[in-house]
């Protein structure tokens, strides 16, 4: 089971993450903390996570320091709602969460997608503007380069990085945005 602190570094802009990832038998919790200044701005924020034993995304909380939250939940099977248990059809079929400022959020596909060297998978992701807090459908493609690194690009090919995780499949490094401390 894993059992892991970690903390990033962003390299875009001034910021930090520190992340802890307990895993049990019955999932997998996730509590962070992001802190740092993008675009003039200044931001901070803690989240929690839920998984399930298989890294599939369950729930999330996460609260800015103004106050603002943000409550999802997801059944396992493509399905969401907000907080107060209404249907977010937008997000139907997305099985994961990316986390604008958050290289945890990279984890969960690759922990959870069972890919295969050589392979590109398209996945459908929730993501999460740190900014805005209004989640949103995104492609996204990952592809298992070997047992520690991983290409991903976004679903209309505009971007593309390759990562780097550990063992456990934390980033590492992510080229031009965030390194592991």
């Amino acid at each position: 089971m894993l059992h892991r602190i970690i903390r990033w570094r962003s390299l875009a802009w001034p910021g930090y993450e520190h992340c802890e990832v307990h895993e049990s038998a019955d999932g997998v919790l996730v509590r962070s903390v992001l802190a740092g200044e993008r675009d003039g701005h200044k931001y901070g924020a803690h989240y929690e996570i839920g998984l399930d034993p298989g890294w599939v995304f369950r729930g999330l909380r996460l609260e800015r320091t103004d106050g603002e939250v943000l409550l999802l939940n997801a059944d396992g099977r493509g399905h969401w709602t907000d907080g107060e248990h209404r249907r977010l059809p937008q997000l139907d079929g997305c099985l994961d969460i990316d986390l604008s400022g958050s290289p945890l959020t990279n984890t969960l596909p690759i922990r959870r997608a069972g890919l295969v060297p050589g392979t590109p998978q398209r996945l459908r992701m929730a993501w999460i503007p740190l900014d805005l807090l209004k989640p949103r459908p995104e492609e996204q493609v990952y592809t298992k380069l070997d047992e520690r690194r991983f290409l991903y690009e976004s679903g209309d090919g505009t971007f593309r990085a390759e990562l780097e995780t550990d063992d456990a499949g934390l980033i590492v490094r992510y080229p031009g945005l965030f390194e592991q401390l």
